[in-house]
This record gives C-alpha cells, structure tokens and sequence, in this order.
C-alpha cells in the first residue's frame, strides 16, 4: 500500500489487509528457490499500494538473499525514452559493481550490447541490421540476469509497465518468455489497471504472458472496511472512534492512497473536501514550505527522476539555498532520495503539481530544462540527452527546438534499437515541419530525408501500411532523373512493406527500382534484388533475380552476399513441392554457402543454411538427415547470441521429423526448450510448437491437453496472415482432435469447413496432403458410425466430404516419398469409407469378400510406405486397419501378423488408443497378441481393461444405434429403470459425459461394429 507521511505523523510500520497477495509473492519467490520459473503481473488503481507491497517483498527477499532490482517506467517513455526501467536496472549495476565486472557476465566480455542502454560501459555498435542488434541487446540482458543468478536468487521489479514504451514491453515479454533458462529468476511488473482502456498497448501483452505457464496475474484490491480503519489507526497511531472510521471508509472507498491523503495530522478528516485525488495530492504538497513548493513545482517538469544538478541548474539555486529547499519535501515522504537526484514518492504527485502549473509557467519550466540539458548533456544520464530535450521543448510548444530535438532524439532511438520509439519522433519532425520555415537547414536534412527515415523506422517496427505511405510521400518529392539511387531505395522499401501487406502491385515496385538503380551503385542493385527475389517465391522474375545478384556479388568479391544468394537459389530451386533429395541440386547449393559462411564467419547464413536444409531433407521424408541438418545449426554456435535468436525455429525443424519418426520424447524436450528460448512475441512458431506437441498429446491419450493446444495455436494464428507451412498442420491437427474429443461427426463437420475455407488444391502438397489424409480417416469413423447407427445424415455428410476430399486428391500434385505415403494413406481411407457407405445399399452390389481383399491390399500399400519413410504412427494405423480388413476377408493368420506388428509399435510409443483399439479388435477376433517379453497380452474376448461386462456391452451397442432406455429395456426385456442404471455405468467406465459421447468412444475402440463387410 501507499505510504504518504505528512509532518507530524508516523507512517505505517507494516501492510494492512494484503496478506494474500504478499502470500501470492512468497509463494513466487520460493518457487525461484527451487530453480522453477515465476512472474508475477501486479495491477491495482493508482494510489492502492503496489508500489508499497512491492518495496516491503523488496525488503524481505533481500533479508532472504535475493538481489532485488528495480526499474520504473516513465510516462515520457511513451514518448520516446525506450528502455528506461532496464536502463535503470543497469545504471544500478555498475554503480554497485562497477563496469568490468558487469562486462565480465557477457560472453566475450563485450558489452556492445548493453552500451544502447549505457554508454558508460563503452561505445555501441554502428550500423548493422537493426533486427540482430535488437536481439544482440536482449540476449545481453537475459545473459547479465542469468549470471547474477548463478550465485544467488534475483528479484527484477518493473514498476508502472502502463507508461512502459514498446520496446521495454517487448524486452520485458522477452525476458518472462526465457525464465525457463534461467533458474533463480523473479520478474514481478506492477501496473495501473485503472488506466487499461480498451486500447491500451500494455493490454495484448498481459493476455499473452497470462497464457505461460509460469505467471501469475495479481490484481490488488481496494481495502475492505476493517482494514482501512486498521490503516488509519496505524496512521495517526490510535484508535479511531466508530463514526470517524466509518466516515473515512466512506470517503476513500478503501483506496489507501485516500486514506493517507484525507487524514489531518490531528487524526481528525479534512475539513476541505477534495474533488480528485489530485486535489488531494496537491494539499499534501501546499503544506510544505513555499520555498519548497515552487522547487517541487519545478521538479515536477522534469522527469520521474530529476538530477540534484539538472534540478539546480533549473531554478539557479545554489547548493545550500537548494538543500534547504528539498529538506521538507524528503522529510515529508513527498521526494524520495535516488541515487544522485530526486523522484516523488508517487507520479501522481508529480502530475498533479504539473497539471496545476500555469500555462505561461508550464512553457517557460520546461524550456529551461531542455536549455539546462543542451549546455550540459552530463546533467542527465548517458545518451539520454537528445531524448529528453525533444520532449522538454515539444512541451514547451517550441516547434523549432522541438523539431530539432526530435530529430537529433530519433538518431538516438536509432542506436538504442527501438524502432517504434525513433518512428514516433520522426513523425513529429514531419507533424512539425511546416511549423518552421526553414527546417532544413536547421536539421541539415530535406523533408524526403525524413520520410525515408521514417520509412525504414516503419519497416523495422512493422509498421507497413505506415511504410508505404510514408515512401509514397517521399517519392513524390524526389526526382528519379536526379537521385536514382534514393528513389529505388525508396521503391524497394515500399515493396517490402507492400508484399507483407499482400498488395498486389508489389512486384512494380521492385522492377522500377531495378530499371533506375544506376549501374555502378552495384551494392544497392545486390540488395534490391535480393529482396525482390525473396517476395517473389517461385515467379519467374525470383530466379533472374537471384542468378544476376549471384553474378554481381561474384563480380565485387561479397562472399556473404553470394552465398545469401546461394541459399535462396536452392530454395526457389526446391521447387514448389519444397522437397530435395540428399545428392541434389539444392542440397549441393546449401553445401556451398555453408562453406562460404564459414569462411567469412557469416554466423546469421549458417544457420539459414541449416533450417534451410533441414526444411527440405524434411519434405523429401528424410526424416534422420533432417533432425541432423537442424541440429548442425546449434553446433558451434554462440549461443548467447545468434544461438538464442534462431534456436526457436531450428528446435521446429528438429522436432517435425522427430514426431514424424516416433521419438516423441526426444521431441517433447526439444519443444520445452524451444518455449524457454523464444526471442520475443512469435505467434507462427508457437502455433506450431503448440501443433507438433499437441499430435504427441493426442496419439497418447491426453486428448484434453490436445483441445487444449487446438485453441492456443489458433489463437497464436487469429489475425496473422495465411501461410501453408502454418496453417495447413494446424487445419489436419483440428480434425483429429474434434474427431477424438467430439465424435466423428464433429470431425466430418470441421474438415468440411476447412474444405470451405481453404483451396487445398492452390496449396503446398506437401502441407495439403495431409490435411486431406486426416480428413480422410474421419470419413472412415464417420461412415462406421453411420453404418451401425443407420444415420443417413451423418452418411450423406460423410459421402459428400469424401466426394471432395477425391476431387481435391485427383488435383494435388506428389513431391517425394512421403507426400506419396500420405496419397497412398488417402486412398486406402477412401476405399474403406466407401465400404462401410456401402452397407446402406442393397445387397447383391458386388463381392464384399473381394472388396475387403483389395482394401486389405490398398492399406497394406499405405503401411509399406510409411515404413519406408520411417514413419511408425501411422504405419501402426494402416496395420489396424488392415488387420481389419484380413479378418473380413477370413485370413486369421495375416490378421494375427499385422495385428502383433502394430501392438508393438503403439507400445514402444507409448500410444495408449492406438493400442487399445489393437487390442479389442484381437480380442473380438479371438487372436493372442504377445508383449515385447513374450508373454500373451489377450484375456478373452470381453472387454475387461475397459471394465465392460457382457451386458453393458450389449447395451453399449444399442446406446450406439441411438435407442432411448425405453427401447433398450423392451429389447433385452429389463426394466427401464435397470437400462438407466446400465447407461451410468458405462458412461463411467467410459469417461464419457453423454450418450452421444459414448457412441464416439465405443466406434472408436472399436467395441461397436456396423454391420456391413467391413
């Protein structure tokens, strides 16, 4: 809670009424003890006492051992200071610690990173990718706090995250993202839930944390009537009478913060009634001496620290004169001391004494600042200078200056990778332009200048639709006669921003570039085609494209960019089935830029040449080669670095082929760390770590784990834009699990949405195939419920999904062996499908024993193929089902063989349905199945693990033909009564939660069997 001492008054020595959310806290930091992750999101109204509860934990934690440290965000951060609690944190450090011994927690002891926060660890990096340099600063950051907490636990506290700029949200989602890789780490971020509009930028990021695992959302409450009169007795250090205590509750509704504020130091209420709680504040402030009150209504211009020496300069007091002044307000609790400077004990302080200000006095204060900050830039902290003059001068509605900050304070957002933050202040350069005559001169850069540096800004915030209007703005001014190369810079990057936006006029962009681009700018013609090749996939324009920058770099001796180029040649190479054998052509490329990356020491084109590599082994059905292309990527990699940043997608390209060859655990603990190391916010990649993880989830029974894993990933996708490689896994992953949680009727009903919502034959076959695969073995379920059930609806709706799954399949081109397993899987469903439909027609169609011989023969097709492809799952799957079909074609022998083969299978993997449903087709069929030891595995031909006596079977049967317990009792001549205690208990046995569920489960075990061939 909020203490606000006043003279005379001795401030609460303890907490009232916030037992459950210091327990919440305790429980969070032990958890840290024993080497688990834990974040607490702490949010409450302003004045109710977060910041109180969390300096007291402080306070604890440190008794404890732990290294608390603190960072607040600033309200002037959303207007351009990024990073500002981080900065904090570190300026921190190396005053505790010292600078070296802050480098000597980096690998390399360079601190290139961290000096975007703190020039006083030295000079940053220049230049460069902003995208690498932003990952190079974050893994600096999570790198330093792993460190510190090898020796003891530590406890990183972000204050007021509602005023936090993108950056510090996104470096602050980074960090409790990757809590898993360090053990020994408490985040704990307080926030204004009061001030959480609908709107607001911290709100998609606090839903997206409330999804890990390890965080947990504290919200704090107003206090209840006893404890506000606890707080107040405590306060004015007596018992308040009855009447008094009531009245207070009254007036403050409980919010601790009112409480401290309408208390008289007699312990009496305020005679003044207050109309806001910034009246309030302000009273506490005007009790103050004057002297110091006109010190407090300077300083409440200033930032939400203000130097001793900025603070001097400013109201040109000296030393003594200023000491005087600032005494009263320490001793008050209205300032608190930190480090070299001055913060009020509440921002709400300093707003509300800056909102009093008068509109002349506003100016004025705030001109003086930036004045103050130009003459000496040492008065603020390191590289922060630039940014808080653009912020003093546009508050002082000084357009020139404050163009000219704002200027200067982008070239500083630059450096400190916070693209959002630099956007923002170059479009107030722009907003401010026409204000000043001569702006260009006064910043030496014309008004095209600006809007290509605010273009780049939008590319590398994301911000495409800002992007292309801004390099639509700025190739009106600029003449492509006169500066080419600024112009085809301009169309390149309007291009980019156009194809993220799926603007079909994309590729114009890039050939005007190409066609201007004079012929001695050869960097620039490098990198135009590049990126026009790289938004082009698969057009015939990607592969001139890349065969003329291969030349050219080849030409000017840039070994990276030849073998940027390399890659992506092997890639459009690929083709459009994305599939490659091991000997090659696109393999042999991939070969030839790893070594030139290697050469050059191109880390970032290693790595590509991996996932690269891996992707295509992958859709080839090389499964091994695969898992060992992807894993090559990590091998000698820094992986405090580069390692981090593209671990996430190389643990993607290990875990697809491993599930696809039945390691599953070595898969799940890939997938574990690829959740611990993912560098910020990426919804796609999750997606399929949420996909890949859930098949395993299903194929092992944890079927609510999987539904569970259906509404993350779609989540992850909603609002994104389509992409084969993400959405089609996604789409084959929802079938199977409707079908399994929900019947096969709900698996008919969502493959045929899928079918409406995606054209599955302008798709990537390699991802279209097995969407269709899936959606084929729910029409097998489906026809065998509609068989036993005689339900011509649910037979019409399975006939007409599988009408257009054939079409589909007809049309989908085969790249590889594994696509041609998935074909051959289709068309083994299709066939047995249409024989189980069959059963609705009258007999005399045809040989029904010839059919189920030539279904036995298809499903063995399908099994020899996934075999060949290594792949066990499924081969399990087509063994079933050939086993089926052996048993209907009276080969009891060959039933036996494929039944034992895939027994064997689901039990190495741990496929509990799988090998349930193995083991009551053995039974039903009277055929021993053996263990991995040898010994018999069948009992009889009831269904004793499931629990079912021979009763319940039969009246599970007719439950699954849709009969009422009226119906069932009159068949097997029992009382109703008795027909309902029946359906209880097999419901129980089963887990199901209704009849219908049963019926589902019962197909799918195989207990009930439609009376058709099959």
């Amino acid at each position: 809670m909020l203490m606000l001492e006043m003279s005379g008054r001795a401030s609460s020595p303890v907490l009232v009424g916030r037992d459950e959310q210091m327990a919440a806290l305790d429980a969070a930091f032990a958890s840290v003890r024993q080497g688990g992750p834990s974040a607490v999101l702490l949010g409450g109204e302003a004045g109710v006492g977060k910041s109180r509860l969390v300096s007291e934990f402080g306070h604890q934690a440190g008794a404890a051992g732990a290294r608390v440290l603190t960072g607040g965000c600033l309200e002037l951060g959303t207007d351009g200071l990024p990073f500002a609690p981080f900065t904090a944190v570190l300026r921190d450090l190396v005053h505790e610690m010292g600078a070296d011994q802050v480098a000597s927690m980096l690998p390399g002891r360079t601190t290139q990173g961290l000096a975007r926060l703190l020039p006083e660890l030295g000079a940053s990096e220049i230049g460069g990718d902003p995208g690498e340099a932003r990952a190079r600063l974050f893994e600096d950051v999570l790198t330093a706090l792993e460190h510190l907490a090898r020796n003891s636990p530590v406890v990183l506290v972000i204050e007021d995250a509602h005023w936090a700029d993108r950056s510090s949200r996104d470096l602050l989602t980074f960090l409790i993202g990757n809590q898993r890789a360090i053990s020994g780490l408490l985040i704990v971020v307080t926030f204004r839930s009061d001030e959480m509009h609908r709107t607001h930028p911290l709100r998609p990021m606090l839903a997206a944390l409330d999804r890990i695992d390890w965080v947990e959302r504290v919200e704090l409450p107003r206090l209840a009537r006893q404890d506000t009169s606890e707080l107040a007795n405590r306060i004015v250090g007596r018992q308040l009478d009855g009447d008094l205590a009531d009245a207070l509750y009254h007036r403050s509704e409980g919010n601790p913060l009112f409480v401290e504020a309408l208390l008289c130091c007699d312990g009496e209420l305020s005679a003044e009634l207050p109309e806001s709680l910034r009246d309030l504040l302000l009273n506490s402030v005007r009790r103050l001496p004057e002297d110091t009150q006109e010190v407090l209504r300077v300083a409440s211009a200033g930032s939400q620290t203000t130097g001793h020496g900025l603070l001097a300069a400013v109201t040109g007091l000296d030393e003594g004169a200023l000491t005087s002044a600032l005494r009263p307000a320490v001793t008050a609790n209205v300032l608190r001391v930190q480090a070299d400077g001055y913060a009020f004990r509440h921002e709400l302080i300093r707003e509300a004494l800056h909102d009093d200000l008068l509109p002349g006095e506003h100016g004025r204060l705030h001109s003086r600042f930036a004045e103050a900050i130009d003459a000496s830039p040492a008065l603020v902290p390191p590289g922060r200078a630039a940014i808080e003059m653009a912020h003093h001068w546009h508050s002082a509605h000084d357009s020139v200056w404050a163009l000219i900050g704002a200027w200067r304070a982008a070239a500083q957002a630059g450096r400190s990778v916070a693209p959002a933050e630099r956007l923002s202040l170059l479009a107030r350069v722009l907003e401010l332009w026409d204000q000043v005559p001569d702006a260009a001169e006064r910043i030496g850069a014309d008004h095209a200048r600006v809007l290509e540096e605010a273009t780049g800004a939008a590319l590398d915030a994301g911000e495409y639709e800002r992007g292309i209007a801004l390099a639509s703005s700025a190739l009106k001014e600029l003449d492509p006669a006169a500066e080419p190369i600024r112009v085809a810079q301009l169309l390149r990057d309007r291009g980019h921003s156009r194809k993220h936006m799926g603007r079909r006029e994309y590729p114009e962009d890039f050939s005007e570039a190409l066609r201007i681009v004079p012929a001695d700018a050869l960097a620039v013609r490098i990198s135009i085609l590049l990126e026009a090749a790289h938004c082009l996939p698969h057009e015939p324009a990607e592969a001139s494209y890349l065969e003329e920058a291969l030349a050219l770099a080849r030409r000017t001796g840039d070994v990276v960019n030849e073998a940027n180029a390399l890659l992506m040649l092997a890639m459009f190479r690929a083709g459009p089935g994305k599939e490659a054998g091991t000997g090659g052509d696109p393999i042999e490329l991939i070969a030839q830029a790893r070594v030139m990356a290697e050469r050059t020491g191109a880390h970032d084109l290693l790595v590509k040449a991996a996932i690269d590599e891996s992707h295509l082994l992958e859709g080839a059905g090389e499964h091994e080669l695969a898992v060992e292309a992807a894993r090559r990527g990590t091998v000698n990699q820094d992986e405090q670095y580069l390692g981090r940043a593209w671990r996430g997608l190389l643990a993607i390209n290990q875990m697809e082929p491993l599930v696809a060859l039945g390691r599953w655990d070595e898969a799940v603990a890939v997938a574990e760390g690829a959740r611990e190391v993912q560098l910020d916010s990426m919804p796609l990649r999750q997606a399929t770590l949420q996909v890949l993880s859930g098949h395993i989830a299903l194929a092992r029974g944890q079927v609510s784990a999987a539904a569970e894993a259906v509404s993350a990933a779609r989540e992850l996708l909603r609002g994104g834009p389509h992409d084969d490689q993400h959405q089609l896994p996604f789409y084959a992953f929802e079938i199977s699990v409707r079908l399994a949680a929900d019947g096969s009727a709900a698996g008919i009903k969502t493959a045929s949405r899928i079918l409406t919502e995606c054209d599955l034959t302008g798709s990537s076959p390699r991802y279209a195939w097995p969407v269709v695969t899936e959606a084929g073995g729910a029409c097998v379920a489906a026809a065998r419920q509609a068989c036993a059930a005689q339900d011509e609806q649910l037979r019409d709706d399975t006939a007409a999904l599988a009408d257009r799954l054939r079409t589909i399949a007809e049309k989908l081109e085969v790249f590889g062996p594994a696509q041609r397993a998935s074909q051959l899987t289709f068309a083994a469903a299709d066939a047995h499908a249409a024989l189980l439909l069959a059963a609705f027609l009258p007999s005399g169609t045809g040989s029904r024993s010839g059919a189920a011989a030539d279904l036995r023969a298809a499903w063995d097709q399908a099994g020899a193929a996934r075999d060949a492809v290594g792949e066990p799952y499924p081969l399990a799957q087509a063994l079933l089902h050939a086993a089926e079909s052996a048993i209907a074609c009276a080969d009891r022998d060959g039933a036996a063989d494929r039944l034992q083969r895939a027994a064997t299978l689901a039990a190495r993997l741990g496929a509990s349905p799988l090998a349930e449903q193995i083991a009551v087709l053995a039974r039903r069929a009277r055929i021993r199945l053996s263990n991995e030891e040898g010994g018999d595995t069948l009992a009889d031909t009831g269904t004793g693990d499931i629990g079912l006596t021979a009763r319940e079977l039969e009246v599970l049967r007719l439950v699954a033909s849709g009969r009422s317990n009226r119906e069932i009792a009159a068949e097997l001549f029992i009382s109703p009564k008795t027909a309902s205690v029946h359906v209880s208990n097999i419901l129980g046995k089963l887990g199901a939660a209704s009849r219908g569920e049963a019926a589902a489960r019962a197909y799918a075990l195989r207990l009930v069997e439609p009376a058709g061939p099959a």
